[in-house]
């Protein structure tokens, strides 16, 4: 990779910028959960991000940069993260925003293990057992040894599936990035994300699949598209700005920097989750979700560290080959 390509400072920022607009989004797209259907809003917010991604586009390069050479391995990017999106928002229908958000940071963990056989990079022992340590944070919250849980276990497990898939997507977007603008990468996401959403809406758009289930994630996946009044187009308007945000900031990033350096900052999304929750839903994490927050956070900046660390060159090594 040429030093042109790597750029962690600039990708550093990048990341915060996507974290700040997902955190937005998913609070906005929980206000709206208990009235429109997934698809629909996925719909409306994807039409919408379109416009922005464009402008990014024409800034850029232009339409010649959608021409490709690996369409599908784009197809698959984008797939990977409309499922994602499904099962970690199916989740938090029923779940406390901070805690599903919190169950999903296993992501940059994720991403860093992905990015040893995948991408060929390089983790050591001790972040791989700040790894760990991060996992041990997933099963204080997941709590597999209680019977008495309030939440069904595959709900539980929705965000981590999520997660899983969202890492997938950004390794991928690691590799892709190398031939590929942020921008064209996030207009094939947006375009992935409205010929599902508009298939949804040819199948179960009529909600016939959500009569008679009570299941409040399947409601919010199956229910009928309702024309939306005039108080909430903003809310609309506001996840489609989002939208473009998060497509074009989350594709800079993992093309500008190591997925490893920058995957901790991911983390930022934990603390916007539990504001907007106490915010908006009058939500408070219980006691186990603060424990696995320190554990996965503490190991995220770990991780981090060492890796400032290991890229940090020595005196030597300055002295044998000066400025580069």
């Amino acid at each position: 990779m040429s030093d042109s390509a790597n750029r962690p400072g600039l990708g550093i920022l990048f990341i915060c910028a996507g974290i700040v607009a997902i955190s937005v989004n998913d609070m906005l797209i929980k206000l709206l959960s208990g009235g429109y259907p997934l698809h629909q809003i996925v719909f409306v917010r994807s039409a919408i991000g379109l416009i922005f991604t464009f402008t990014f586009l024409r800034m850029e390069g232009g339409l010649v940069l959608l021409r490709t050479r690996t369409p599908f391995l784009h197809m698959l990017r984008g797939l990977l993260v409309v499922f994602a999106n499904l099962a970690f928002y199916a989740a938090f229908a029923v779940m406390p925003l901070a805690q599903a958000t919190a169950l999903f940071f296993v992501a940059p963990l994720l991403i860093t293990l992905l990015s040893i056989p995948l991408l060929g990079e390089k983790v050591g022992p001790l972040r791989l057992g700040a790894v760990a340590v991060g996992f041990l944070g997933v099963l204080v919250m997941q709590q597999p040894w209680r019977a008495d849980l309030e939440l069904s276990r595959l709900v539980l497990l929705l965000p981590v599936v999520a997660a899983l898939l969202y890492a997938l997507m950004q390794v991928l977007t690691r590799r892709l990035g190398v031939s590929s603008k942020a921008s064209a990468m996030a207009i094939y996401i947006q375009t992935t994300f409205l010929v599902v959403s508009a298939g949804f809406f040819v199948v179960a758009g009529d909600g016939r699949f959500a009569e008679g289930v009570e299941n409040d994630s399947v409601q919010f996946l199956l229910r009928a598209w309702v024309v939306p009044p005039a108080e909430d187009l903003w809310v609309f308007a506001l996840i489609g700005c989002a939208a473009g945000v998060i497509g074009y900031a989350l594709s800079a990033a993992y093309r500008l920097a190591d997925a490893a350096t920058i995957a901790p900052y991911e983390y930022l999304g934990l603390p916007l989750a539990i504001l907007w929750g106490w915010l908006f839903f009058a939500e408070w994490p219980v006691p186990s979700t603060w424990i696995g927050c320190t554990l996965i956070i503490g190991a995220g900046l770990f991780v981090f560290l060492r890796e400032q660390a290991r890229a940090a060159p020595s005196p030597g090594r300055r002295a044998r080959w000066g400025r580069r």
